[in-house]
């Protein structure tokens, strides 16, 4: 089971205590110098250097927001960034310096929310990652108190609970920031423009697959039939529509 405490972390967002994110980058110079800015803004970076170690190491009760490096030692980000799903729901940003859609698809398909392409200014990345921590508890601020029920779906909008056919689904941040916004308009067709603004903040660029891969680790994970899906259906030319009487 993912450890993500939603609420614990828009305190610390909101400055009531400190951010809490995980560096992992083997260019000792950059690490330090992004750890001493982030720091400046009230983050208390944890840093290491090495994937493997990282892995070894990792406490996900003890971390906020991951940020890692695509080339590391030990093990690569790719592998990191599965393993630290394995008990980690919160946000995931990888450092890359490289621009390949195969890796970024990659990423997101292994559960990385966002991709930073280096070389990168420590101020840069502090405002990507307070956009991401803004976008992720925008849910929780809009939606508390509230719970959906659609069928055997049953989506608790403060909680960040899933549960299907009285199974809890294990769901990272974006996945459930996603299915919010799907069952908030169910019944709607949401343009891929739309539901890309939302979860990454910026206009969608066209090419982008971000939204893609979502939507088919979401299907997946609610027994949608990847094939043929009924439940989270892609209209063509439109977008993707949540399916208000597909869930009995």
């Amino acid at each position: 089971m993912c450890q993500f405490h939603p609420s614990d972390s828009l305190a610390a967002h909101r400055h009531s205590r400190a951010v809490r994110p995980l560096l992992i980058e083997d260019d000792i110079r950059l690490a330090s110098l992004v750890r001493d800015y982030l720091t400046q803004e009230n983050f208390e970076v944890s840093v290491q250097h090495k994937g493997d170690v990282a892995v070894t190491s990792f406490d996900a009760s003890a971390v906020d927001i991951g940020v890692l490096d695509l080339m590391l030692p030990g093990m690569n980000g790719l592998q990191v960034c599965t393993r630290l799903r394995d008990t980690f729901c919160g946000p995931i940003l990888i450092l890359t310096a490289k621009s390949s859609d195969i890796d970024h698809v990659m990423g997101l398909e292994l559960g990385a929310d966002d991709f930073v392409t280096k070389p990168i200014e420590p101020p840069v990345l502090f405002a990507r990652l307070r956009a991401l921590l803004r976008r992720i508890h925008a849910v929780q601020a809009l939606t508390d108190n509230q719970s959906l029920r659609f069928g055997r779906l049953i989506v608790n909008l403060q909680s960040h609970q899933v549960i299907y056919d009285g199974e809890e689904v294990d769901l990272t941040t974006q996945e459930f920031e996603l299915l919010s916004i799907l069952t908030r308009n169910a019944g709607t067709v949401l343009s891929r423009d739309i539901i890309y603004s939302n979860i990454r903040g910026i206009d969608y660029d066209g090419l982008d697959r971000t939204v893609d891969v979502r939507i088919s680790r979401l299907r997946k994970k609610l027994h949608d039939n990847p094939e043929q899906p009924f439940r989270i259906r892609t209209i063509w030319g439109k977008g993707y529509l949540f399916v208000v009487n597909a869930w009995d």
